[in-house]
């Protein structure tokens, strides 16, 4: 049953947030949404990332139900940006993946990893094996460069500023009331209540570690790069033991270079050393970087749950929170949005039982209670 017209206050303007918002008008509820800092997103993760859609290269690090969820964002993506009335850089070219030879049986062991993988997610297209001949034909500008390499089909990556002004021009358009440098907590209202909203989503990521405790910071550093020597088609990841670095070519010859993933929730500048790593890998992928201007090097925290895997849960009648999204964020977000949107129509999802992912929404003193029917009634 779609839900009936309804008042919505979403805390964090971030990408979870600005998603949901825009959707929920759209559907014809009315939103307020309420973010400590600027249109700019200049607090968010969503502003550093690369946004990447790469479900098969990054089932090397997670579980397969979020390559599921990243898998369902290839396709949910083009019908998210197809509505909004700016543009938002788009590409679905697949993911390549090189390696010096000296880096072979690392690539190597990444191989029947990700081979294994796939089997255990056959949607995802199967990966590509390629000699010279095949690289120098995916990737014209790596010919000589690299012997052999991988090629993910499908995969795809968007332009994450982009998308995150669009949805602010899409907020405006849709009569979303905002309201910037106005930071809540989930305490400063009562919903259902005579004036309140009948519905709170905390999307704040580390800014809810305040109401859930076990969210942490993962810290990421990243470079903008505009080179103009250098022409990728798609994103390129370098196999490496200890730095393995991701290119991801935006519009104009716009790079977005990244590695390193911290524990920590330091939010400080980069490291020299890990931007002198940082910047040699990508010298070492193409020569070209090295003429290219450094537009900037951004630090961002992910907001990450201890098992590094998102969760949905409902703390109290009228309120969800949404978050631990990790570095996943642009791959998952559309998973996230439709499992929260299908809790907020029927009280359960079953898309998030084909993602495996964690929904909480009954909350007992006792501590992480199981979804039941009377907590989907209390829900709906």
């Amino acid at each position: 049953m779609p839900l009936s017209p309804s008042s919505f206050a979403i805390l964090g303007a971030g990408l979870m947030g600005r998603l949901l918002a825009v959707e929920l008008a759209r559907q014809g509820h009315r939103v307020d949404i309420y973010d400590a800092g600027s249109p700019a997103a200049e607090g968010s993760a969503a502003t550093v990332a690369a946004a990447m859609l790469a479900p098969l290269a990054e089932s090397a690090i997670t579980e397969p139900g979020v390559v599921r969820m990243g898998h369902h964002a290839l396709t949910r993506w083009p019908q998210l940006l197809a509505p909004l009335a700016e543009p938002v850089f788009f590409q679905q070219a697949g993911t390549l993946i090189v390696w010096h030879r000296q880096d072979a049986a690392e690539a190597q062991r990444l191989t029947r990893q990700l081979e294994t993988n796939q089997r255990a997610v056959p949607e995802l297209p199967s990966l590509q094996k390629l000699d010279a001949t095949g690289l120098a034909q995916a990737e014209p500008t790596l010919a000589h460069r690299f012997a052999q390499g991988l090629y993910l089909p499908g995969e795809g990556q968007l332009d994450n500023r982009q998308l995150l002004a669009a949805l602010v021009v899409e907020m405006q358009r849709l009569a979303v009331r905002t309201h910037w440098h106005a930071p809540r907590s989930p305490d400063a209202f009562a919903p259902g209540q005579p004036g309140q909203p009948d519905w709170v989503l905390d999307c704040r990521g580390l800014g809810a570690r305040p109401q859930w405790a076990a969210l942490r910071g993962v810290r990421g550093e990243v470079a903008r790069i505009h080179a103009p020597d250098v022409t990728l088609l798609r994103p390129t990841r370098l196999v490496h033991p200890r730095y393995p670095i991701y290119i991801a070519p935006k519009e104009d010859h716009l790079f977005v270079i990244g590695a390193t993933e911290i524990e920590s929730d330091d939010l400080s500048p980069a490291s020299v050393r890990s931007t002198l790593e940082l910047l040699s890998a990508a010298y070492a992928v193409h020569p070209g970087f090295g003429e290219g201007r450094i537009l900037e090097l951004a630090t961002q925290c992910r907001p990450t749950l201890p098992d590094n895997l998102p969760a949905i849960r409902q703390p109290r009648p009228g309120v969800l929170e949404i978050n631990g999204l990790y570095r996943h964020g642009f791959m998952i977000a559309p998973a996230m949005l439709d499992v929260t949107l299908e809790v907020l129509n029927g009280g359960q999802s079953q898309l998030s039982q084909r993602f495996d992912l964690a929904l909480d929404l009954e909350h007992t003193p006792e501590g992480p209670a199981r979804t039941t029917d009377s907590a989907a009634r209390a829900i709906a």
